[in-house]
């Protein structure tokens, strides 16, 4: 069996670039820990790590750049023009930036694609934010002087990356802080980095001063350093739960600010009067997306008993037809898993459920490729608690209910709250009951990865998250507030 012909193999990967100070440098620690080509299973290039001389550049430019004002007092519409030219910049380079996601994520290049409206338009976004008012405003004080609100930046911020969408990631991330004021120092996932790299490229073409946004490389080490550094200010990280409990704990000390999305182990849940086949579609959908790696996924199936064995027939005939393959490949509707190690830790997640009780059910022909592909599975028969757990890939576990009180036990019945998803055709009652579950998000007869709107926010419960995410959210989370005005003499 050869893979020369596969698309993925026809991509080459950059090499790894640090962007520090203005000047582009290669990363000099080598962590012994090889990225794979997800579809064939081959070496593409050894994760790489900045120096400790390079970090400590990063950190004490960052801190310098807030210090003097560079940033934070550029006027906005200065502020505001170079945000537009760095969204152009990256608009030149986004089927690249595509490319370079696909290949490292094994997401499909259909879906890093429509990703990339993500990557361009997080900077229009923000610099509305910013064009609104929102960081001065006032309001009546005493002997009706007026008191200033001022919205001001924390300083240098911090952005930790996810490896499922690492480029859009850090444009809403980036595009929020720089918007708010504050110079950035992005450390992309040391699994999925290259898409990353190129907004480097894209600052400075665009003009950005040196120093406002800059580009460092590691794994966790790197990251806790960084973390713990006095001149870092504000922390915004997309990960898992070990990571953000680790970013939190590190942050306690000095009450360091932190916005921490942390996954989820969401229910999808089918009503009595639900449409079958629509259902099925969406399921299929929650499973497929980005490979199923990605933490508004399906996690648990909640469905009438007298239902469930129809749905699975419908959602198993679907899933039939989809067809996994080359995330370099067009036609393909789903993906690889990212990584070998990670493909090995589904498997032992899904002989944990089997182990458990539970019966999988998957039908999707797998390619011949080589790769790390698993084909979306839903696990039957699993009591409810042994499916606490997030499973980060296309696998499900199906739990039947009888009663209402039952369907919504099991729906809140984990430490998780981010997504919750209803099938339902009485509208009114699904948004009843959506209202009584615990997730930030709840949508009705929906699967898709956006948001309800692009103003609303995008919020977390209990072990999904601290500080709630969204086009005004993550902008507001960068400023702290300041109140500036006259009280006059005192009277007795």
């Amino acid at each position: 069996m050869t893979t020369s012909a596969t698309p993925s193999t026809q991509i080459q990967l950059p090499p790894l670039r640090d962007y520090i100070a203005g000047q582009f440098s290669e990363p000099s620690e080598r962590l012994g820990v090889w990225l794979e080509n997800p579809n064939t299973g081959q070496r593409l290039a050894e994760q790489r790590a900045t120096s400790a001389d390079g970090i400590e550049l990063a950190l004490q430019t960052a801190w310098e750049t807030h210090q003097s004002g560079l940033w934070a007092n550029t006027p906005i519409a200065e502020r505001v023009d170079l945000l537009a030219r760095l969204s152009a910049e990256l608009e030149k380079r986004q089927e690249r930036i595509a490319q370079l996601d696909a290949l490292n994520t094994g997401v499909t290049i259909r879906f890093t694609s429509m990703l990339n409206m993500i990557v361009t338009g997080a900077w229009h976004l923000a610099n509305g934010q910013l064009q609104s008012g929102w960081t001065h405003t006032t309001m009546p004080g005493p002997n009706d002087n007026p008191v200033h609100i001022y919205r001001k930046p924390w300083g240098p911020a911090l952005l930790l990356i996810a490896w499922n969408a690492p480029s859009a990631f850090a444009a809403h991330k980036g595009a929020s802080a720089l918007a708010a004021g504050c110079p950035v120092i992005l450390k992309p996932t040391e699994w999925a980095p290259y898409g990353c790299d190129i907004f480097g490229e894209a600052a400075q073409a665009a003009g950005l001063p040196p120093g406002v946004f800059q580009i460092v490389h590691g794994g966790p080490e790197v990251g806790a350093r960084l973390v713990a550094d006095w001149r870092i200010k504000a922390i915004s990280f997309t990960g898992g739960l070990e990571g953000g409990r680790a970013i939190a704990a590190a942050c306690a000390p000095s009450f360091k600010p932190a916005q921490l999305e942390m996954g989820g182990n969401n229910p999808v849940i089918l009503f009595p009067d639900a449409d079958l086949d629509e259902a099925a579609a969406g399921i299929v959908s929650l499973m497929t997306s980005l490979n199923g790696q990605w933490c508004r996924a399906l996690g648990r199936l909640i469905v009438p008993a007298d239902k469930e064995a129809d749905l699975l027939e419908r959602v198993l005939d679907k899933l039939a037809q989809v067809k996994i393959g080359d995330s370099l490949d067009m036609v393909s509707d789903m993906g690889p898993m990212i990584h070998s190690s990670h493909l090995a830790g589904l498997q032992r997640q899904l002989e944990g459920l089997i182990a458990a009780g539970g019966t999988p059910h998957h039908s999707t022909p797998l390619p011949e490729l080589g790769g790390h592909f698993l084909a979306p599975t839903l696990v039957t028969g699993v009591p409810a608690a042994q499916a606490q757990d997030e499973i980060f890939g296309p696998i499900g576990t199906v739990h039947a209910y009888e009663t209402e009180a039952e369907m919504l036990a099991l729906a809140n019945g984990t430490p998780y709250g981010l997504e919750a998803y209803i099938f339902a055709r009485d509208e009114e009652k699904a948004h009843q009951i959506g209202a009584r579950i615990h997730a930030g998000e709840v949508k009705i007869n929906g699967p898709s990865i956006l948001s309800l709107g692009i103003m609303t926010p995008r919020p977390a419960w209990g072990l999904s998250g601290m500080n709630e995410e969204g086009t005004a959210e993550t902008f507001q989370f960068f400023c702290n507030t300041r109140v500036v005005g006259v009280e006059g003499p005192l009277s007795f």
